[in-house]
């Protein structure tokens, strides 16, 4: 690997433009050999001399600035192409088999009365680029470590799929049954790289867009980590990325190259298959998207190796003196191109080749049918292969490549680089046969005519199955595969715990505060201490995880080249190359990417990760949203903190900084967990489980969303007699009520709950009301049970019928039940119509806004008088009390007057 100050450098590139010439008269020669380069030999000469005084510069470690973009032309030259060591002509009989095999998947899919479709024409543009992987470069697991991590394209799957047929992994009845996931169970594969769905076979789900490279970007980011900090070794391990230059469009693709260059991730390639070509037409029809790319990714600090011809290009190449056919290359947009891959070898003649006397002369002795076959690289075989080794053999800097194929390569004149070729999923007879006649398959006409066209295996003792078979061994093993080989992990005795157990004592703190209090004493575990990935959005000291920082340190590759301005004080910031702590900058998106790569370490390498992600609970779900199902695609683990939560309690910050349903968006994942406790003893316990069943014996592949709060209050100890399983499932009775006529219940969540306990004071003091209060740990998991056993019951009628976990909790609690928190009501009414009796929820609904705490609850009715208010309005309606009470509650505490409010608790980031 590369020095630090090489994989690092502080300024790249930029011209000394205030420093002296001290020597004008050498200057001024180079200078006056540059006019007589282009006076004799024209400045396409002249170019090419500088070009090569650049490269010899960066040779010599001259510091000279980056160009943006070369010419449009392969990066490696044909003379620096290293020995391909593979056989061609097998390759290519594997390439056909697959290639068939997926595009028939496909249309058999489409076969009367199923109709599920599928995509034909990504995975036919990139075949040669997965297949070079495959045969040359995509290493397995066979040794026990991780091998290679590689995300592919999600609408490429279909020739994932068709490989693995050949392969003997996956069977022609499973190949049917794309697609078909349940009515083809256990058979069905799934539409797209999903490894929660096919969780033996994908390792990362990527066909949400975007999501693929930044995914990979932090994966390889992840090995590194583990490998610092000494978890596991995954130094034979490369993670390639394989995008589309579409996908490329997307902020999520590019938003974090940097990262990579800064933090010198070698291992990692991103392979761009640049069919020019969208959903619906071309990239850039009026450009050229490669060298957009490459300007992008150059500026960003990677290594980049265009791959834009196939060998039949380099006598053509070979013959351009003067540089007339690299400048046609250089200004022909990708539309153009794009055109030219649908069009014979006249038209090409005449259109590219015809406007200057010099191109006509390069093909004068080509046939039309010649010219129509000059290629485009991203299908020569020995091309990419030059291309990926020298992407490996990169050091110091990640690698992309710019790959330029033809989008529906290969499935003939109705398909290939046509604009509507991503929606085609059906091939007629005619098109099935010019496909075959293409690929050189030994099937009938008759086979194509007669229903179904059949799929095609060489057989298993043929000279190209066993070549794969040798191929992978090769390499490790088959890919894809996920295979998860962690054993649970030791879980930390009652001790963890006994500090948040104990309370706050007189001290106020926040929730958030309590959970890293906890945190805190799980890092000192010696069994499991050292697994926790602590990650956070440039927001440590805003939580009160500062104090992480002298004794975790904060992960850089590169340690910490400088004097920290407070390296005096107790909790300055510390940065090490074997820090736990990730600190991934303003970037909710990078964070929730570690979280993911963190939180699948216990499949991806073996080795169990726990990662504890603390953001501000707003830019959480509501921003990465998507990520977080990626997270739960991709069967990952962990805890996330949505941290300074809730509609009211951060005070000051406003509308965008002030989270009312994040709890909502949480329980719109199926594998998320969601919590918004109230004492520290209940974070203790939920953390607890969580490690039960995420990392325990018999564990889940689930993850956990906690909800704290900025708003110091006095924790109280745990109760002797807690109701442990109620705080698990999501209610239990926190404070009984002892003095009053009428009953009545308040079931409140998070910093709620310390405003239901005054309002049932406030109620047994001057209403003559007696309320219990209840803890509402989880509305999320209260309905989940809720609607689990509703579905026990519709289908099974004559068993028992099962009694949702609310309904039994509440059965024998008297009165009406007013539920409140700081989230919108649509939160609490997750539960309501399994709520036994009268039921009505209090919330912040609306927009969130910049003031006291007390104005801002007295604005949305549900401070502790406004509970009041709701629990009287209850009894009213049940005639308990009569109704002109309400009023006088209303005006005696002035309830229409959100000036009239106490301010409530100030302070307390953490």
């Amino acid at each position: 690997m590369a020095s630090g100050s090489d994989r690092n450098p502080i300024i790249i590139g930029g011209l000394p433009s205030q420093v002296p010439d001290f020597d004008p008269e050498e200057t001024q020669e180079w200078l006056d050999s540059l006019d007589a380069a282009v006076d004799e030999r024209g400045r396409e000469r002249a170019r090419y001399l500088m070009l090569r005084l650049i490269e010899r510069a960066r040779e010599k470690r001259v510091a000279v600035p980056e160009m943006r973009s070369t010419d449009y032309v392969n990066t490696i030259a044909t003379k620096d192409e290293p020995f391909f060591p593979g056989n061609e002509e097998i390759e290519r009989k594997i390439l056909n088999a697959t290639r068939w095999n997926a595009a028939v998947m496909v249309s058999r899919a489409q076969r009367p009365g199923i109709g599920v479709g599928g995509h034909i024409a990504t995975f036919a543009s990139s075949a040669s680029l997965y297949d070079v992987g495959f045969n040359h470069f995509f290493r397995g697991k066979d040794d026990g470590k991780g091998g290679d991590q590689i995300f592919f394209q999600g609408h490429a799957s279909p020739g994932v799929y068709a490989r693995a047929y050949l392969l003997d992994r996956l069977t022609e009845k499973q190949l049917d049954a794309f697609r078909q996931e349940k009515s083809k169970f256990p058979d069905g594969l799934s539409s797209y790289p999903h490894p929660r769905l096919m969780p033996d076979f994908w390792e990362f789900p990527t066909v949400s867009m975007g999501l693929g490279p930044l995914g990979a970007i932090y994966q390889a980011r992840m090995n590194r980590y583990m490998e610092a900090r000494g978890i596991a070794d995954t130094s034979d391990s490369h993670v390639w990325a394989y995008l589309g230059d579409g996908e490329m469009d997307e902020p999520e693709s590019l938003g974090q190259l940097s990262l990579a260059a800064r933090e010198g991730l070698d291992n990692l390639t991103f392979v761009v298959n640049c069919n020019l070509q969208r959903l619906d037409g071309p990239v850039r029809g009026n450009g050229k998207i490669m060298q957009e790319l490459e300007s992008q990714f150059r500026g960003a600090g990677w290594n980049v190796i265009k791959l834009v011809w196939d060998r039949s290009w380099d006598p053509l190449l070979a013959q351009d003196r003067d540089g007339i056919l690299v400048n046609k290359l250089n200004t022909t947009p990708d539309g153009q191109f794009q055109t030219y891959a649908t069009e014979t070898g006249a038209y090409i003649r005449e259109h590219f080749f015809g406007d200057d006397h010099r191109l006509r002369a390069m093909v004068e002795n080509m046939t039309d049918q010649q010219i129509q076959h000059l290629g485009r690289g991203g299908h020569d075989h020995k091309k990419i292969y030059a291309a990926y080794a020298a992407a490996k053999a990169h050091k110091g800097q990640p690698t992309v490549i710019l790959a330029q194929t033809v989008k529906g390569w290969t499935l003939g004149p109705n398909f290939e680089g046509r604009n509507a070729t991503h929606q085609m999923k059906k091939l007629t007879a005619e098109d099935l046969k010019r496909f075959r006649d293409r690929l050189h398959l030994p099937i009938s006409d008759k086979e194509l005519e007669d229903g179904n066209p059949p799929y095609y295996h060489p057989g298993r003792d043929s000279e190209e199955i066993q070549y794969m078979h040798d191929r992978r061994k090769a390499n490790g093993g088959y890919v894809p595969t996920r295979i998860v080989r962690a054993k649970p992990l030791p879980l930390p005795d009652e001790k963890a715990y006994a500090g948040a157990k104990k309370g706050s004592g007189q001290q106020k703190i926040a929730t958030t505060m309590a959970f890293v209090r906890v945190l805190k004493d799980l890092m000192r575990d010696k069994e499991i201490g050292k697994r926790f990935v602590p990650i956070a959005p440039d927001e440590y000291r805003t939580f009160g995880m500062d104090a992480f920082f002298p004794s975790a340190k904060i992960y850089n590759p590169l340690g910490q080249i400088y004097e920290s301005v407070d390296r005096e004080l107790l909790l300055a910031y510390k940065e090490s190359p074997t820090g736990q702590m990730l600190h991934d900058g303003i970037s909710e998106a990078g964070c929730t990417a570690s979280l993911i790569a963190a939180g699948s370490a216990y499949a991806t390498h073996g080795e169990p990760l726990i990662p504890i992600y603390v953001f501000y609970s707003m830019f959480g779900f509501q921003r990465t949203g998507d990520q977080f199902w990626q997270m739960a695609d991709q069967l990952a683990r962990g805890f996330v903190l949505g941290a300074t939560a809730g509609r009211t309690t951060l005070t000051g910050e406003g509308l965008q900084h002030a989270d009312g349903h994040s709890q909502l968006l949480a329980s719109t994942n199926p594998a998320c967990v969601a919590y918004d406790p109230a004492y520290g003893y209940e974070i203790a316990h939920i953390v607890k489980d969580g490690l039960r069943r995420m990392y325990g014996e018999n564990s889940e592949d689930i993850f956990y969303y906690l909800t704290v709060y900025n708003e110091p209050i006095q924790h109280p100890a745990e109760p002797a007699d807690v109701d442990v399983e109620g705080i698990l499932k999501g209610l239990y009775r926190v404070n009984q009520g002892d003095k009053g006529e009428h009953a009545a219940q308040i079931l409140a969540s998070g910093v709620a709950v310390p405003w239901a306990i005054e309002a049932q004071r406030i109620l047994a003091d001057e209403w003559n009301v007696k309320a219990d209060v209840w803890s509402a740990t989880s509305w999320n998991e209260l309905r989940r049970d809720a609607v689990e056993a509703e579905e026990h019951n519709l289908l099974h009628p004559e068993e028992e019928q099962r009694v949702p976990f609310v309904t039994r909790k509440l059965a024998d609690a008297e009165g009406p039940k007013v539920a409140v928190s700081d989230w919108m009501r649509a939160v609490p009414d997750q539960i309501a119509r399994w709520v036994p009796g009268t039921y009505q929820s209090l919330g912040a609904d609306g927009f969130g806004f910049a003031d006291t705490r007390g104005a801002a609850r007295r604005f949305f009715h549900i401070d502790a008088q406004s509970i009041v208010l709701g629990v009287l309005t209850e009894l009213a309606k049940e005639g308990k009390v009569d109704r002109s009470l309400l009023k006088q509650a209303i005006d005696r505490y002035q309830l229409l007057d959100v000036a009239a409010a106490e301010a409530g608790e100030a302070g307390g980031d953490a």
